[in-house]
């Protein structure tokens, strides 16, 4: 079984795998020197690096190719129960007033009630 020698961390077929050394010999080689060593300058600065692996955050989803992370929720617990008790997207009704809001298909982004004249200001 052959072993992984000084300048892998510098070669192209390099694959920074702890159980692989490279592409060409997956086991290492046998002796000091290796015949298909071929330097990678963009790997020359890099010896730090053991293993690579794509980091995402979790919860990353991709759309055309692009990531999408998930927004960061600001509301506390509290918050998020007042407003499915209160808004008018769950109550159909005003918080104000209590005047029912008339729901539209698709349902609006902004809950105005045309009779006491609250606004949803949280957009």
């Amino acid at each position: 079984m052959g072993r992984k020698l000084d300048c892998c961390n510098k070669c192209h077929f390099y694959s920074h795998n702890p159980y692989l050394v490279c592409a060409e010999h997956t086991d290492g080689v046998d002796g000091n020197t290796c015949p298909d060593f071929v330097f990678d300058p963009q790997r020359a600065d890099d010896e730090a690096v053991a293993f690579y692996e794509p980091w995402q955050p979790e919860g990353t989803s991709y759309y055309n190719g692009e990531p999408v992370l998930e927004p960061v929720q600001q509301l506390t617990l509290q918050q998020k129960i007042a407003l499915l008790d209160e808004h008018p997207l769950f109550t159909g009704r005003c918080p104000k007033c209590e005047m029912p809001i008339r729901k539209t298909t698709p349902p609006g982004v902004h809950w105005d009630c045309p009779e006491c004249g609250w606004m949803d200001d949280s957009i």
